[in-house]
């Protein structure tokens, strides 16, 4: 006769009371289990708190500072984030990889600029130098702006970076957002030839170089894809509505390994969708993870039950959406 004996998984203790300090909602959120997970986090409803909290959880559950990748919008909702974080735990967490996709980006191609053509020691150029390159990239082209109407270098670059972040052609850019300059598309290409070339030889990235490159190294080089996807046991993207396609395949490339990705947001707050944010990838995240759970954040903690109601009745009609139903607390 067999005998089985029943092993009881070990709890951990925690210094933070969870159960205490958040709602049903947050703490369902915050402790969720491995694997993909989307939070849909209505307006005042603790989004930063549930990001705090869950980053604290998983380092008490004994996930490497290390192995966790923080990402948002500002460095400095990441510098607060973690903060709290170490306010939380009583401990510092300097080893958590966290900040803006192009902190990430930078960080990571200093160490491997390299393998694309550049050395570790790259300078960054900020929106005026990047547009002053453009406009001599124009006069070095030959190209005579005046007569023709061409582009000056700051609708290059909105042209250059919307192609970037779409993923589109910079004749599909072009046509649907700047037809009258359709006449122009050979010229306007040479110039990004140009400005591309330029680049490369003296050793400098735009911010849109950042990603691209990022994303370089995670579809071109196997070994050091390999690498940050083994590293990156848990990442948490905060405002994911407002992602661009650029960076939602930068997220699914580094969760191929261990598939924990938790991305947090409000399909109902996006606003950046002229500098190339994509709303379908918070749409279509349940599509590209079937086995993602979905957690709602739909107490309010910011507005009176007479604001809510109005603003629950604005959005019950849009086409397409993540359904919840704000109340106050």
């Amino acid at each position: 006769m067999r005998r089985y004996v029943l092993k009881r998984t070990a709890i951990r203790r925690t210094l933070i009371n969870y159960r205490a300090e958040l709602n049903e909602e947050q703490y369902a959120a915050v402790t969720s289990g491995e694997g993909p997970a989307l939070v849909i986090a209505g307006a005042g409803s603790g989004k930063t708190r549930v990001i705090t909290y869950r980053v604290a959880w998983l380092v008490e559950q004994g996930v490497d500072q290390s192995r966790l990748l923080l990402m948002t919008f500002t460095n400095k909702a990441a510098r607060s984030m973690l903060q709290r974080v170490e306010a939380l735990l009583q401990t510092e967490c300097r080893r958590i990889w966290g900040g803006t996709f192009h902190h990430i980006a930078n960080r990571i191609l200093r160490r491997h600029a390299e393998v694309l053509g550049y050395h570790p020691n790259f300078t960054i150029l900020d929106s005026e130098d990047a547009r002053e390159l453009l406009d001599a990239c124009v006069r070095a082209c030959g190209i005579e702006t005046r007569a023709r109407r061409f582009p000056r270098g700051e609708v290059l670059q909105d042209i250059l970076s919307l192609s970037v972040n779409t993923g589109r052609s910079l004749e599909e850019i072009v046509l649907a957002r700047f037809p009258y300059f359709e006449p122009l598309l050979p010229e306007i290409e040479r110039v990004f030839h140009a400005y591309a070339e330029r680049k490369r030889r003296e050793n400098v990235m735009d911010y849109d170089d950042l990603l691209v490159n990022w994303w370089r190294l995670l579809t071109e080089h196997p070994a050091i894809a390999a690498l940050y996807a083994e590293q990156f046991q848990h990442i948490l993207v905060d405002e994911y509505q407002d992602t661009n396609r650029l960076q939602a395949e930068i997220v699914d490339r580094l969760a191929v390994r261990h598939r924990n990705v938790m991305v947090v947001g409000d399909d109902c707050q996006t606003i950046y969708s002229w500098r190339g944010t994509d709303f379908r990838n918070i749409y279509e995240f349940p599509e590209r993870y079937p086995d993602a759970r979905i957690y709602r954040l739909e107490t309010n903690y910011r507005s009176t039950p007479q604001i809510l109601a109005l603003a629950n009745a604005s959005i019950r009609h849009n086409e397409r959406q993540f359904h919840k139903e704000l109340r106050a607390r």
